[in-house]
């Protein structure tokens, strides 16, 4: 897997505060990992960062779309069991088989001014010989002032999550 972080300490709308880009392969046909970045009940079964499960999904896949997903914090994450994390967004890209783009705003649920984050998120497929490559850019724009911690971990989570996403097309 490759990475590259960006962090810029400007909050201006043209600049990112922090960028994230991440590159996985995966032995597993495009159309598979397509239907599991597109699907609901799949997106259901590996989003998030490890400890956290999917309680409510939805996706209206088109431009102009919604896409709105929940995670939720298991026993593993101590104090923050149970904790809800909402994400709604708006596809502004999608070309089947081929590239998502998305604007969204993620949060801590009861707590969505203080916590709330702007940002787009760009994942290219691609695929090789049977193996599906993914690359996933991530940006944030905005943040509220308890929201350092969640655009700190934005590497590690998607980095986890990407990892998920190979257990769960392994199955």
């Amino acid at each position: 897997m490759v990475v590259n972080t960006t962090t810029r300490s400007t909050i201006n709308r043209m600049e990112p505060i922090k960028e994230v880009l991440l590159e996985k392969e995966y032995d597993t046909p495009l159309s598979k990992v397509w239907q599991a970045w597109t699907t609901a009940e799949e997106l259901k079964e590996w989003w998030g960062p490890d400890n956290v499960t999917i309680p409510e999904c939805t996706i209206d896949l088109k431009v102009g779309g919604s896409f709105y997903i929940v995670m939720e914090a298991g026993e593993a994450m101590g104090p923050y069991k149970g904790t809800l994390w909402p994400m709604q967004a708006t596809f502004t890209v999608v070309v089947p088989e081929s590239h998502l783009s998305y604007s969204a705003q993620a949060w801590t649920e009861g707590m969505k001014e203080d916590t709330t984050i702007d940002q787009t998120t760009d994942i290219t497929f691609s695929e090789i010989n049977g193996k599906t490559k993914v690359t996933v850019k991530a940006a944030i724009y905005k943040t509220g002032p308890k929201a350092g911690m969640a655009a700190e971990g934005m590497q590690m989570g998607f980095t986890q999550q990407l990892a998920k996403l190979n257990v769960y097309l392994c199955k």
